[in-house]
């Protein structure tokens, strides 16, 4: 193509024309948070069938437990999965609390971010009031029904039924339907609850990070919480109370100092009504008395009675500075609500079939002033797979995490541990084998998930650090059992083979020097008995010994079942053992004519042991 050509061919085609500065103003329109949502709902949980049935069901429960546990009520939920097709799913979830009052429930099931939870700093489940709504929003988008309720908030009252669905684009609900319904009273047995109903698209299948499992982990860190739960199968199952006694309510405090930022301060100086800055600091932080005022303001080189009015961005940064520089305490922690020693171990008694248990409550501590603390339970042996990796089970704030496990602090924290110190195998970087299944929990008054559908706790070295040293005081009692077990089972062994032959040698003897075979027996038998005394560890009706120097003695956060450690020795001893059932019982007898020989001889296949 020559030059000629060329210019005819860029005269030829149109230059294009940009879009102006009005022209593109135009187009700009504010989005709607639930707009937003219903675009990007993987950053909800919702991201595949799956996981969408179960997160639908896991935001319906957290709601009624933390309604039930608010209103002072032992909770009784009931969950039913109804399939409708291969797809298709009707999720129903009953409670026993309080109710919703009736101009609140389009707010409460068809509005995101809206409740009562996120500006209070007091411990609770919910924390962004987005799950329920989010999940209505789910089952409007697959399969286009709208949502159902039922609530009933007192006795002289008829139950209200309600039928909406979401706006997405104004983030508000729309109904459909509104009627009083006093046939529904049957469904509240104690005068009072709410039911949801959220037909949805998603898949049920059993196993790992189902709902099954959510509810078997629910039930564990929820002892106190009774589930009815009905499954596609038509298959109902009960999780039983494991406690009668409701969790003590928890406080709400005023924000630390040291965990708020410089933005944060400004903004709360000029929505403060206080007219003194002595006033606001004091009124609006906990853990600020008129002495810690005083001397932040000195340090801020201003006093406590300047005006409010007169601080500026300069005053600010410099108030700012004084409270990271000057001593303040710790923050409350009655806004926490711990599960407790007693109630993790009843929970994992409940649940896990094992023959050890311990846990461990540490002391609370502060991460960007928001206080938090860390609880650890640790089950042990009986029935649990003994060839698999152990199991991580964890919680935020008493609802499981069943998503992104790799990534969350919890789960580092037990890979970071050295399990080899207290006697179970662990290759480097990775998880320790054996069966054990471990229990970690976090309680704060705002949890720092990783992202909006809170799967996975965020890495911050304070929390870690606690999670590791809860870790290490569990695997130190279970360190002392293991090594206390193995000699109860290396004495029971020298005993069994010294009881073999001890009737042999009393014959002897008694032929040697004339004394009475009985005698030389039983004189025998006593020397056996002292000198493997620790095969004899009396136990008490928890399974703990009785004497003083056992190191579980007076410890309440230890329980050691005898039933299962029998059967789970009696497995051991299968699996290492060649001896024949007739040589077996030889050994375990204790009648005259064994222990005398007047039996047959012991076996001449050799007694094999192999190392666990």
């Amino acid at each position: 193509m020559d030059a000629s050509q060329q210019t005819d061919s860029k005269k030829s085609s149109p230059r294009r024309r940009g879009a102006t500065a009005e022209e593109m103003s135009e187009k700009q329109r504010e989005i709607s948070v639930s707009e937003f949502f219903a675009k990007n709902r993987h950053l909800l949980g919702f991201d595949n069938p799956r996981k969408a049935l179960m997160t639908a069901v896991k935001e319906a429960v957290d709601n009624a437990l933390d309604a039930c546990e608010e209103a002072c009520i032992m909770p009784h939920i009931y969950i039913e999965l109804l399939q409708r097709s291969e797809t298709r799913f009707k999720v129903t979830i009953r409670d026993n609390g309080p109710g919703i009052v009736r101009k609140q429930i389009e707010n409460i099931f068809g509005r995101l971010l809206y409740g009562s939870k996120f500006h209070r700093l007091k411990m609770s489940r919910g924390q962004q009031g987005i799950g329920i709504s989010a999940a209505g929003m789910y089952g409007l988008m697959t399969t286009g029904q709208p949502v159902l309720i039922i609530s009933k908030t007192s006795k002289k009252k008829p139950s209200v039924e309600v039928l909406l669905k979401m706006d997405t684009s104004k983030n508000r609900a729309d109904v459909v339907s509104e009627t009083e319904h006093p046939e529904d009273d049957g469904l509240f047995p104690d005068g009072h609850g709410t039911q949801v109903s959220i037909e949805l698209e998603g898949r049920y299948q059993q196993g790992r990070q189902s709902v099954d499992e959510y509810l078997d982990q629910t039930a564990i860190a929820n002892p106190h919480a009774h589930f009815t739960y009905v499954n596609p199968s038509n298959e109902t199952i009960e999780f039983k109370r494991g406690t009668n006694e409701l969790p003590p309510e928890a406080t709400e405090i005023l924000p630390h100092p040291k965990g708020i930022e410089l933005g944060t301060l400004i903004q709360m100086i000029e929505r403060t009504e206080r007219t003194q800055i002595g006033g606001f600091l004091q009124e609006e932080f906990s853990r600020v008395s008129p002495s810690v005022s005083k001397d932040i303001c000195e340090r801020a080189g201003i006093t406590g009675r300047t005006w409010v009015k007169q601080i500026g961005h300069k005053e600010a940064e410099a108030i700012y500075k004084a409270i990271q520089e000057a001593r303040i305490m710790s923050p409350s922690t009655d806004c926490l609500v711990p599960i407790g020693t007693k109630a993790l171990l009843s929970g994992l008694l409940k649940e896990v079939k094992a023959e050890f248990f311990t846990a461990c409550t540490r002391p609370a501590d502060v991460y960007r002033g928001n206080p938090f603390l860390i609880e650890v339970g640790l089950a042990f042996g009986g029935e649990l797979p003994k060839d698999e990796l152990i199991r991580v089970i964890r919680f935020a704030n008493r609802v499981p995490l069943l998503y992104q496990q790799a990534a969350c602090a919890s789960f580092k924290a037990v890979l970071e541990t050295s399990w080899k110190n207290y006697g179970i195998s662990q290759s480097r970087g990775s998880l320790p084998d054996g069966p054990v299944v471990v229990m970690v929990h976090m309680a704060s008054v705002w949890v720092p998930f990783t992202s909006e559908s809170k799967e996975a706790i965020a890495d911050y070295d304070e929390i870690r650090k606690e999670m590791k040293l809860a870790l290490q005081e569990v695997g130190r009692k279970l360190g002392i059992y293991l090594r206390r077990r193995q000699r109860m089972r290396n004495e029971g062994e020298r005993r069994s083979i010294f009881e073999r032959y001890i009737g042999e040698i009393a014959q002897a003897t008694a032929s040697i020097t004339g004394t009475s075979a009985k005698k030389i027996y039983e004189s025998l038998l006593r020397v056996a008995k002292r000198k493997t005394e620790e095969a004899d560890a009396v136990l008490n009706d928890e399974g703990k010994r009785v004497r003083d120097s056992d190191p579980f003695g007076k410890d309440d956060s230890v329980v050691i079942l005898p039933g299962r450690v029998a059967i789970a020795q009696a497995d051991s001893d299968d699996d290492s053992s060649d001896d024949s059932d007739e040589g077996s019982k030889k050994s375990a007898s204790g009648t005259a004519k064994t222990l005398f020989g007047d039996d047959d001889a012991p076996s001449k296949k050799p007694r094999t042991r192999k190392k666990a």
